[in-house]
């Protein structure tokens, strides 16, 4: 079906739709496209074996590294090239901790996917046994336990948690292993992938099959406050023992966001005129758009059949 765009339309139907557009640019803000990060370091002690030019706990704050090496080796990051530079990355170093915090309590909630709230970025990454094609192998993973508290003071450890050792990050999903240069379609790092899937579970992937396994994830440690036996947080502490046998880093720390209706652009749990305003609005050629749902660089009619498919 060919879309028929406003100018072609009769008076009616552009004044509503100009009307639809003029709303849903007033309410753009309130859409959740930006990652709900970790805001402030509470406190940071390096420990033995931290790296001296990796001591900045600021480095935590923030999304995880899309694009590393800027000055000395550039390339995308990928499951076989993480994040490595001092601006990007913390290293804890054994007997220290890092305690940051996010400006408002994260929590335990069921519509997060599945039932994830939290993810965790380190810098693991994978042994590529098909070089340069990109087979994932083993994973190096680093440690570093986690613990969560609503106060700061009270404190609950999460079970089975490795803060340097979930699955590797990954920024972009339409880069090769070894870009050296940032891709167009980054990934959702507020977006689990099943918890199910570990860093073993990759082994011996291709290429192309770790893209379809992460699809629009960025990979991570994943975390489910209810592990902890907590129903909210607000504060991270990261530990790693004075026996450790290796040194962790911390990327980032990201609140998952729930899951969100498909065509529902303004997160209001509904699909309606606003959200066919903001698509339209954004129609044509338009890169990382809330209304490109289908992440092929474009807001157009396959994405206003799927707006249309979940209308409410």
């Amino acid at each position: 079906m060919e879309f028929t765009p406003a100018h072609a339309m009769d008076g009616m139907h552009t004044r509503m739709i100009a009307a639809c557009v003029s709303v849903a640019i007033a309410s753009m803000t309130s859409v959740a496209d930006t990652p709900r990060c970790a805001t402030t370091v509470v406190r940071y002690t390096a420990g033995s074996g931290a790296g001296g030019s990796y001591q900045h706990p600021a480095s935590a704050l923030g999304p995880p590294t899309r694009f590393t090496g800027v000055g000395m080796e550039p390339g995308a990051v990928t499951p076989f090239r993480p994040a490595f530079m001092p601006s990007e990355i913390v290293s804890i170093g054994r007997g220290g901790e890092l305690v940051i915090a996010f400006e408002e309590p994260i929590v335990d909630d069921a519509s997060h996917p599945f039932g994830v709230d939290l993810i965790v970025y380190g810098n693991a990454m994978c042994g590529d046994i098909g070089y340069p094609g990109g087979v994932a192998g083993w994973v190096f993973t680093e440690g570093g336990s986690i613990d969560l508290s609503i106060d700061g003071v009270t404190w609950f450890t999460v079970p089975n948690a490795i803060a340097d050792g979930g699955l590797p990050t990954l920024g972009w999903t339409d880069v090769a292993p070894y870009s050296t240069a940032p891709g167009t379609l980054p990934t959702d790092p507020a977006l689990p992938i099943d918890p199910q899937i570990t860093a073993d579970s990759i082994a011996g992937l291709s290429w192309q099959e770790l893209l379809a396994l992460y699809g629009n994830s960025a990979g991570g440690t994943r975390i489910d406050l209810a592990d902890a036996g907590i129903a909210a947080a607000r504060f991270i502490r990261i530990r790693v023992a004075v026996d450790a046998a290796s040194v962790p880093e911390v990327d980032a720390v990201v609140a998952v966001h729930a899951t969100r209706l498909m065509g529902d652009l303004n997160n209001d749990n509904r699909v309606n005129g606003i959200d066919l305003g903001m698509l339209l609005g954004t129609w044509g050629p338009c890169a990382d758009c809330p209304g490109d749902m289908n992440h092929d660089g474009q807001v157009g009619g396959n994405d206003l059949g799927m707006m249309l498919g979940n209308w409410s």
